[in-house]
């Protein structure tokens, strides 16, 4: 027998009809249509809304979703203490990242890292870091040791560059001054 597309029917119980309430008893769905007696829930338009619980403390407002600023972008240094330099390093050592990898206080050789000054140092180091705390760099020129510290985070690119723009601009203007000084000193001269 061929297939016709008037025989075509979806699979039994594929297509169920809608729920129809409020119709009268006599359809099992009518006095209270489903939504029990009385309350705010079998108003119509009556109902809360997600979250709500009856005005008590509701759990999404418990949580701590919003203590304080925490930047995406933030970039953090893992601490390196003088002490773990000179534990791991001999005198005259260079301590680079890669070194520092090498001695298991780094995971990877991008790892920004900052040198702290906790314990002490008794032999010279060349250091070449992200970041040196004041009293760090301290107590390695103390100890005889040298330290490039070059920070490669976009902030201190911008505080570089805007540092320089700054000493361009006050030299600009103080170059214009001059000018306009010897000017005012040639138009004084041919009166």
């Amino acid at each position: 027998m061929p297939l016709r597309a008037n025989d075509l029917r979806p699979p039994a119980g594929a297509k169920r009809s809608r729920k129809r309430v409020g119709r009268g008893d006599g359809s099992g769905r009518g006095s209270y249509s489903g939504r029990g007696l009385k309350g705010q829930k079998s108003r119509s338009g009556g109902g809360t809304r997600p979250g709500f619980e009856g005005g008590q403390m509701s759990l999404i407002r418990k949580m701590p979703t919003k203590r304080g600023f925490h930047p995406r972008f933030r970039i953090e240094y893992t601490p390196i203490n003088l002490s773990q330099l000179s534990d791991r390093f001999e005198a005259g050592a260079a301590v680079d990242a890669e070194s520092l990898a090498a001695a298991g206080l780094l995971k990877r050789t991008d790892e920004p890292f900052k040198v702290l000054a906790g314990g002490e140092i008794g032999h010279a180091l060349t250091i070449t870091a992200p970041r040196v705390s004041a009293s760090a760099r301290t107590k390695i020129e103390a100890a005889g040791g040298t330290i490039d510290a070059k920070d490669p985070t976009p902030r201190a690119e911008r505080r570089a560059a805007f540092a320089a723009a700054s000493a361009a601009a006050s030299g600009g203007d103080a170059e214009a001054e001059d000018a306009a000084d010897g000017d005012a000193a040639t138009d004084s001269d041919e009166d």
